[in-house]
């Protein structure tokens, strides 16, 4: 059976320029390319799901611009309904990325309309009730995020939240998530401990199960009462790894809530990050089903 997966998230429209090294400050470096592709975590996320089997909605905001309308366009075409993605006065949320040779980013968000999020309307808590599950991220303001996962919590449905941009995350919004996928820079940011065992081991205080993705080396899973588990990532040349971690969590949530066991779920989302980092560009290089399928077999 298809599962059903809401996205409470960004929409951003990243401005992406590729160099040799990214600058240092107050330097100035030429690029060889730029492009403009619709991301934003909440988005990316959303549209990696789609592409992975799974029924998909998107509750966030577009700005009233050309942005707006391409990036609802990117969305319908990768199958996620965009019927609760608001369209409000003002500019579009945009992403301003540096990319290097290494295939490693640096990233200015800037809101836009992202930030007239601040609450749910009725027919977003609806929505929400009628998933499998709840992708959340931090680029929406924290009150709705709370909010969200409060909703979610109250139906029922399982809530998965990325903890980016990293920030302290309140004791409310985490008694309400299930499952908390931080990379290994913000599970120390978020316990001061910079071994990733002891990282997954402090945050299992705090929600029931940690997934800390670990870029090139793959990614930890620890739950309360178990042992943890590490999967290791196909080894790939990276070429950009903007949207790695956003295409494993979306990736992720649809293994989940289609009944997978966990370790098969991490390889799956593993093998779709992998296959994210070997293109250029954040929704543009998220893999199809078919793909991430023949890349386990």
């Amino acid at each position: 059976m298809t599962s059903s997966i809401v996205v409470l998230g960004s929409t951003n429209m990243d401005l992406v320029a590729y160099v040799a090294k990214a600058p240092a400050r107050g330097e100035t470096v030429t690029g060889r390319e730029f492009l403009t592709v619709p991301g934003g975590k909440g988005a990316n996320q959303a549209v990696a799901a789609a592409r992975a089997g799974a029924e998909v909605s998107m509750i966030g905001a577009v700005g009233a611009d050309d942005f707006g309308v391409r990036m609802r366009a990117a969305l319908e075409h990768s199958g996620v309904d965009t019927d609760l993605l608001r369209t409000v006065e003002g500019p579009s949320g945009t992403a301003h990325i540096v990319v290097d040779d290494e295939g490693g980013n640096a990233i200015v968000v800037v809101p836009g309309a992202n930030g007239t999020v601040t609450s749910l309307s009725h027919g977003d808590e609806a929505l929400i009730g009628t998933a499998d599950a709840l992708l959340l991220q931090l680029e929406l303001p924290l009150s709705v995020v709370v909010e969200g996962a409060r909703a979610a919590r109250e139906r029922g449905v399982r809530t998965v939240l990325t903890p980016s941009p990293v920030r302290a995350l309140p004791p409310e919004l985490l008694a309400a998530t299930d499952l908390l996928v931080p990379n290994e820079h913000e599970a120390v940011a978020l316990t001061g401990r910079t071994d990733p065992h002891a990282a997954a081991q402090a945050l299992l205080e705090q929600v029931p199960e940690v997934v800390v993705t670990l870029g090139s080396a793959g990614c930890l899973y620890a739950a309360r009462g178990t042992e943890p588990l590490t999967v290791p990532a196909p080894s790939v040349r990276a070429v950009d790894t903007t949207a790695a971690g956003d295409t494993f969590v979306g990736v992720l949530a649809v293994a989940l809530t289609e009944g997978r066991p966990m370790p098969e779920a991490l390889s799956w989302a593993a093998a779709a990050a992998a296959l994210s980092v070997q293109h250029a560009g954040a929704s543009t290089s998220m893999p199809y089903r078919v793909a991430i399928e023949a890349a386990l077999a």
